[in-house]
C-alpha cells in the first residue's frame, strides 16, 4: 500500500531537485518525456542527450539501453532508471557505477502487455489461425469452441509483466501455470520453480508464454530440449527478449509441428532481417517488438517519486539487481 501512496502523491509546487536528469533513448520522443517529467516534477533540471551541459551536475540518469562507456563521464549519479523493463542492457558493464538501479513500474505498460499476451493466447485458444485460412480460401469453416478452463497455459518468468499476464489469463478462467527460478504466489495460478517438475511443466501445457528476462542464465534457454518435451503442437508465445529463444531450434521445431505455432514480438536481431524463414512461415505471426510499451505519463510519476526517495535519504522502489539481471 505504501509503493500506491508513494507513485500517486503530486510535486510540491515550486520544487527543485538536487541534480539534474540526463535522458537518453534512441527510441522514445524526448520531448514528451520532459514535458511528462517536468509534469511530474516541476522544477526538475532535464538535461536530453547529447546536450547534457556539466557532466557534474548529472545526478539521475533515465536511460533505454546506453551504449557501453555512457555512464563514465559522470560522477555524481545517485540514481539510474532503466526506461522500460527488461534491464539486460545494465549487466556486465565496467562503466556502471554503484548506485541504486531501478525499473520503471509502469500501469500502463503493465496494461500493454497484458492485453498483448491475451491477444495472443485468446488466438490460439479460438482456434483464430484457421478461421484467418478458412477466410482467404472463402471457406465457412466451423470449429466447436474449446472451453477456457480446459486450455492449460503456462507462462515462464512470473516478474512484475509476468504476474501481471498470468493473473488475467486466470481471471479468464484459463487453466494457468507458472514457472519462476524462485518460488512466488498468485492468485488462480499454480506455480512452479522446482527443477525437478520442469519437465512435467512443459509437458503440460497448450500454450508456452515466454516472459523470462534475459540474463546469462536465461540466454538460449529454450532450445531443443524444451521445444522436445512439449506435447506435440504446443503453441508458442515469446514476449519477452529474442537472445531467450534458440531460433535455428524453434525454426526447426515449427517446421516439424513439434512446436503447432508461434507469435513472436522479439527476436535475436531486430529489425528481423527481410530473408528470415520466420516470415514466410504460415504457422508463425510476426510483430515488430511492440508487446509493450513505456507510457510516459505514467512512468513519469514513478520516476519522479522515486528521485524524491533518494533526495530524502530513502532507498527508491522497484531495484533490480544489475548482476542477476532482474
Amino acid at each position: 500500500m505504501k509503493t500506491d501512496i508513494t507513485l500517486k502523491e503530486h510535486a510540491p509546487q515550486g520544487e527543485t531537485s538536487r541534480g539534474a536528469l540526463l535522458f537518453y533513448s534512441q527510441f522514445d520522443d524526448p520531448t514528451e518525456w520532459a514535458d511528462a517529467l517536468q509534469a511530474a516534477y516541476p522544477g526538475l533540471d532535464i538535461r536530453i542527450y547529447p546536450d547534457v551541459g556539466n557532466a557534474d551536475d548529472i545526478t539521475y540518469v533515465l536511460a533505454w539501453r546506453p551504449p557501453e562507456g555512457f555512464f563514465a563521464p559522470y560522477k555524481n549519479i545517485k540514481l539510474v532508471v532503466n526506461l522500460g523493463a527488461g534491464v539486460d542492457s545494465l549487466t556486465g558493464r565496467a562503466d556502471l557505477p554503484e548506485v541504486p538501479i531501478c525499473r520503471l513500474s509502469d500501469s500502463g505498460m503493465m496494461a500493454l502487455m497484458r492485453s498483448y499476451v491475451l491477444f495472443a493466447v485468446i488466438r490460439y485458444a479460438r482456434d483464430m489461425p484457421d478461421f484467418e485460412k478458412a477466410q482467404r480460401q472463402s471457406e465457412w469453416r466451423y470449429i466447436h469452441p474449446t472451453p477456457l478452463d480446459r486450455i492449460r497455459v503456462g507462462v515462464l518468468g512470473l516478474g512484475a509483466l509476468g504476474s501481471a499476464a498470468a493473473r488475467s489469463l486466470a481471471d479468464l478462467t484459463f487453466d494457468v501455470r507458472g514457472w519462476d527460478l524462485a518460488p512466488k504466489q498468485i492468485d488462480g495460478v499454480a506455480c512452479f520453480s522446482d527443477p525437478g517438475e520442469w519437465e512435467n511443466f512443459l509437458g503440460d501445457v497448450d500454450i508456452l508464454v515466454n516472459m523470462m528476462p534475459l540474463t546469462t542464465g536465461t540466454r538460449g534457454m529454450l532450445d531443443k530440449s524444451v521445444f522436445d518435451a512439449l506435447k506435440p503442437g504446443t503453441k508458442f508465445v515469446n514476449a519477452s527478449r529474442g537472445e531467450v529463444v534458440n531460433e535455428d531450434d524453434l525454426l526447426a521445431a515449427l517446421r516439424s509441428g513439434q512446436v503447432g505455432a508461434a507469435t513472436l514480438d522479439v527476436f535475436v536481431s531486430e529489425p528481423l532481417r527481410s530473408d528470415h524463414p520466420f516470415w514466410k512461415m504460415e504457422n508463425v505471426y510476426i510483430t515488430p517488438h511492440l508487446a509493450s510499451i513505456t507510457v510516459p505519463d505514467a512512468a513519469a510519476r514513478d520516476v519522479a517519486a522515486n528521485i524524491r526517495r533518494v533526495e530524502q535519504g530513502e532507498a527508491p522502489l522497484h531495484q533490480v539487481n544489475p548482476k542477476a539481471g532482474f
